[in-house]
């Protein structure tokens, strides 16, 4: 029997030193909300900023939020004008990843150069850590060969370049150029400063409801939401995973880096699972597949005004019809139980051939579906049971890969 696990999630980037550098262009005004978000994953920030920035947001406003000096100068001085330190040298030694957002195409020209004429650059150019770009511009600036030659310089370099969003401006002017929104940068920082454990694996992750239709306007569900589906994508995507995602109808995002594929039912997923599972190492059965379809399906809306009754059928066992298909892949799979879970889990295990099988706890308010939190147990078929207790559920999801990187390695 392993230890409980229970706790607050550790982000990727917390106690990580991380430069946000930003330039003149007007989508600095997103600067601040950058700054927030990395300090609540426990991010140290660092402001450095060029003269033309400080024309759309104060340093004063980063000051605050970051709770450090905004750096604007190449030589900061105190009262008797003798330089207190070499701004740029000292915070470039310390990042362990800096971020220039928004980018603009001078900025971008100077890193692409060699140029150092002001602390944003210099430091640029000074420092060994990780960089993240994010351009932000005017389309035909954007489109400009000129421009396009420089990024990519910086991307031969190593460096990583988060593509801009598209964008109809109030000028008139459509196409990319606008800086992504403030969380998809911090999700690229995470990636970046994340364990990169599952580089070159590729990963099929099943998640969400399936819907089994009665009629054209009702269908039968379970509570799922996606949740946990969600964190594991996003977890298996952080640490360098070819991840795709076989969803069924949920109201959540899944990471950015995860290519994704819609489905309704229970026959839909099982046939997209069919069709991708040759090129999975991994398949995580995240989904909670409906166990019952309507035996027949009405084409027109079953009035109102009588009574009915609908006759149910056991639905497609996904598992069990890709049995023959696992081979030398590890799968992986849930079980949703109100009670004895160790031995549901562990009966569902054996007669699904699954390599780790977790077992959770529903019927709940406090943990579970819609929850951020799971309760319940992790089971492997070599036998080893590791308990969970309130877990949030992205710290659940990484918990789940670290099982099965035991496996792979």
């Amino acid at each position: 029997m392993g230890n409980k696990a229970k706790g607050k999630m550790t982000s990727p980037i917390e106690n990580k030193k991380i430069i946000l550098g930003i330039t003149g262009g007007i989508a600095a005004y997103k600067a601040p909300l950058i700054a927030r978000l990395l300090k609540l994953e426990g991010a140290d920030v660092y402001t450095v900023m060029t003269e033309a920035a400080a024309n759309f947001v104060t340093p004063l406003t980063m000051q605050v939020l970051t709770n450090r000096p905004a750096y604007t100068q190449m030589f900061a001085n105190n009262p008797t004008g003798i330089p207190q330190e070499i701004s740029h040298i000292s915070l470039a030694d310390l990042a362990d990843l800096m971020v220039i957002a928004p980018a603009t195409a001078n900025f971008i020209a100077k890193m692409a150069h060699g140029i150092a004429d002001d602390i944003l650059s210099a430091t640029v150019l000074a420092t060994q850590a990780q960089l993240l770009v994010c351009p932000s511009m005017n389309v035909n600036m954007l489109e400009n060969k000129a421009t396009q030659d420089n990024i990519s310089i910086l991307r031969s370099r190593g460096v990583h370049i988060l593509d801009p969003d598209s964008q109809e401006s109030l000028r008139g002017w459509e196409g990319k150029g606008r800086l992504p929104e403030p969380e998809r940068i911090v999700a690229e920082v995470q990636k970046i400063l994340s364990l990169d454990d599952f580089s070159e694996i590729n990963i099929l992750i099943t998640s969400g409801p399936t819907l089994e239709d009665i009629d054209p306007i009702r269908f039968i569900t379970n509570r799922s939401t996606g949740k946990m589906g969600a964190a594991i994508v996003e977890a298996a995507c952080l640490r360098g995973a070819r991840v795709k995602v076989i969803t069924g109808p949920v109201d959540i995002q899944y990471a950015p880096w995860a290519r994704i594929v819609e489905v309704r039912s229970a026959k839909e997923m099982l046939k997209a699972v069919q069709k991708n599972i040759a090129k999975a190492d991994i398949l995580i059965m995240a989904a909670a597949v409906a166990d019952y379809a309507p035996a027949s399906y009405s084409k027109k809306k079953i009035k109102k005004g009588k009574d009915i009754s609908l006759n149910l059928e056991l639905s497609t066992d996904i598992l069990s019809s890709i049995k023959d298909n696992k081979g030398g892949k590890i799968f992986v799979g849930f079980a949703a139980e109100t009670d004895n879970i160790s031995e549901y889990g562990r009966k569902k295990l054996d007669e699904k051939g699954l390599d780790l099988i977790v077992a959770n706890i529903v019927g709940r308010q406090d943990t579970g579906f819609k929850s951020d939190t799971n309760t319940g147990i992790i089971i492997s078929s070599s036998g080893i049971e590791e308990r969970f207790e309130d877990t949030p559920k992205k710290m659940l999801a990484h918990k789940i890969l670290d099982c099965i990187k035991e496996r792979i390695t």
